[in-house]
């Protein structure tokens, strides 16, 4: 688990098959007090997603399914469509670029408040794959030395 940003908090950890979901699943809950805790996921289409998914159920408020830019990548609606079957339509969302996924999550965990959290007190995991998390860590890395978020 890499805590990349702070406010929301934002972790990053790779977990692309259920026995690693399961473990940061468990290292979260073990580890921080995320209320919300929300998912921002992408993953390879040759991958267990559906196995990853159920790992992470227990733990996501929301789960924002998205994709990478690797030709590999499960399009962003059809992992939607399995994660609506594990986590219910109202816990589902689907951005299909990262960076705007990345946005949607935040916003989620800020709000915390709305859902009878303490505001402020929400957290981001991004998850699902290599790819996904470098592309992600590459993103947020440098909006931090530019001075953004």
């Amino acid at each position: 688990l890499e805590v990349i940003r702070r406010s929301p908090s934002i972790v990053l950890d790779v977990a692309h098959n259920p026995h690693g979901a399961a473990a940061v699943a468990e290292a979260l809950q073990e580890s921080f007090t995320f209320s919300p805790l929300i998912g921002v996921v992408g993953v390879m289409s040759d991958k267990d997603y559906e196995g990853v998914l159920a790992a992470f159920e227990p733990v996501f408020a929301h789960i924002v399914c998205t994709q990478s830019t690797t030709p590999r990548a499960l399009p962003a609606e059809e992992l939607g469509e399995v994660a609506e079957g594990i986590f219910g339509v109202d816990r589902v969302h689907v951005v299909r670029r990262l960076e705007d996924a990345i946005e949607q999550a935040a916003t989620l965990a800020e709000a915390g408040g709305v859902y009878g959290e303490a505001i402020g007190s929400g957290g981001v995991l991004i998850t699902g794959s290599v790819v996904t998390v470098g592309e992600a860590r590459r993103m947020l890395k440098s909006r931090t030395e530019l001075g953004g978020q």
